[in-house]
């Protein structure tokens, strides 16, 4: 490893905000609503609030696969939060969510509204919420649950960790990336070696776990994140790339992956979400929309 100059921390650590790569003017070290701005609502019970991030695509997905297995009830409306200009620091998003991270979901169907924000609670509430895509017998509602919250401790290592050192830091640094890298291939390594004996995560059922893990460590051996299947071998990794050529075929996780997301090709991007005909009407390329 090459040699680099030490860093020496100072006594007390003061904020630049300039320093940060990409992401330096999104990134502050308090909470809180920057300005006034009320969430919309519009005419379905669920209101989802978000961006078609790995996170949030998480939920978009759930959300659809709700609808493609007869839940009418979970009908919603998509509106975009634009991290970049700051949305989430709106007030009303910071009600729905302190952490002023997306996604976050309003519940309309009760007095005052539920809020439910963090990916994977919200993934837990609808699954409980319709009886699906969660299995109700303990050992395998356990066992879903584990490689749920597997995700949600093991992705931040992806993407705040590899993802940033790799992909947005300012400049490269060999020991973060080296330190990451090695993380995530045992990550990658830990879901290949369970995959090869089970069809999905928690065995022959499709659940919110697969849901939750597809949109980091799918788009990761996909190629659709980081630019980084090469140099993390992703491809050696079979199981995992056999399970996600299996959900990334299935209609609902492609509408999902459309809903809020406005980056890439136009006719993948759905700004917002208000009902399925939006998906024939209102991709970006049918509204004529210049990116």
């Amino acid at each position: 490893m090459t040699v680099q100059d030490d860093y020496t921390p100072p006594a007390i650590w003061t904020w630049d905000a300039q320093n940060g790569g990409q992401f330096a003017t999104i990134n502050r070290p308090i909470a809180g609503a920057t300005h006034e701005k009320a969430l919309p609502v519009g005419q379905h019970p669920l209101q989802l609030h978000s961006l078609a991030t790995p996170n949030g695509v998480k939920v978009t997905i759930m959300l659809e696969e709700l609808l493609a297995a007869g839940h009418t009830g979970a009908e919603y409306d998509a509106w975009l939060i634009k991290i970049q200009d700051g949305d989430q620091f709106g007030s009303g998003f910071v009600a729905a969510n302190p952490n002023s991270k997306i996604p976050a979901l309003m519940d309309h169907t009760t007095q005052p509204p539920i809020r439910i924000f963090e990916s994977g609670a919200i993934l837990l509430y609808l699954a409980e919420k319709f009886g699906a895509f969660l299995p109700r017998d303990p050992a395998g509602r356990t066992e879903c649950l584990n490689w749920l919250f597997w995700l949600q401790g093991s992705a931040p290592y992806l993407g705040g960790g590899f993802g940033h050192f790799y992909a947005y830091a300012p400049s490269k640094m060999e020991y973060p990336i080296n330190r990451f890298t090695m993380e995530v291939k045992r990550q990658l390594d830990v879901l290949d070696r369970h995959l090869a004996d089970h069809t999905y995560m928690c065995g022959g059922d499709y659940t919110i776990a697969d849901m939750a893990i597809f949109p980091w460590y799918g788009a990761l051996v996909q190629n659709l994140v980081y630019n980084a299947a090469e140099f993390l071998d992703a491809g050696s990794y079979r199981n995992v790339a056999r399970w996600t050529q299996a959900i990334a075929a299935r209609p609902a996780v492609i509408r999902g992956k459309m809903v809020n997301r406005s980056f890439g090709e136009p006719h993948k991007q759905l700004h917002e979400r208000h009902s399925a005909a939006d998906f024939e009407t209102q991709t970006q390329d049918k509204i004529g929309e210049t990116l």
